[in-house]
């Protein structure tokens, strides 16, 4: 989940360094073993033992991202610049909720399985219509691309939705965790976008907030 650009006039809101490091650990602490229990409660035979992790490469854009390590291992990870960009300790939760709740989900094998199907698809259309060997490899990959983003929209949506629901059950305030969609670049209803128009994404939080 990309976090805002930084901005000159925007630096005043931000927490300073110090500030951000103890809010992030704070955060960390308290979202973890509430993520961990929400995974736990509705999913079986996944791993729910959330890895918590600093992406500090240099010059990273200020983004989060779940990923699994080798094991099988979810890992949530948070780049410095992030960290630094955050307001308050409930747009880190937030993000932190909206992340796990991709793994919950099953977002990135749903993600790779969505790829697959793609490219069979795609493929045996161009085969089909004469294709030689090269069209049909770009149809793959055309195919994969199609199939990986097809539902990408929907997967942020149900990450936002579950993500407001860890984020207050942790003590946080959803609402003004998403704050932070109202900074970011909207990238609108874009054909093969990754992400959905940002007032989806605030409705989606608004809906989901009212009903707990």
């Amino acid at each position: 989940v990309p976090a805002p650009a930084s901005r000159p006039d925007q630096r005043p809101n931000t927490l300073s360094t110090a500030e951000a490091a103890r809010t992030f650990v704070s955060v960390v602490r308290t979202v973890e073993p509430v993520a961990e229990r929400e995974c736990r409660a509705r999913t079986s035979q996944i791993n729910c033992d959330f890895n918590i992790v600093v992406d500090d490469r240099p010059n990273q854009p200020a983004n989060a991202y779940q990923t699994v390590d080798r094991a099988g291992r979810p890992v949530i990870a948070f780049t410095l610049g992030l960290i630094s960009d955050a307001r308050n300790a409930d747009e880190l939760a937030f993000v932190m909720g909206h992340e796990a709740a991709h793994h919950i989900a099953g977002h990135i094998d749903r993600q790779q399985q969505n790829a697959v199907a793609g490219a069979v698809i795609f493929a045996g259309l161009a085969t089909l219509s004469g294709g030689n060997a090269s069209a049909v490899q770009s149809a793959q990959r055309l195919g994969a691309q199609v199939g990986a983003r097809s539902y990408s929209k929907n997967f942020e949506l149900e990450a936002d939705a579950l993500g407001t629901i860890i984020t207050a059950r942790a003590g946080y305030d959803p609402l003004r965790g998403a704050e932070f969609f109202a900074r970011i670049p909207d990238p609108g209803d874009k054909f093969l976008g990754t992400h959905p128009p940002n007032a989806s994404r605030l409705d989606t939080v608004r809906r989901t907030a009212a009903g707990l």
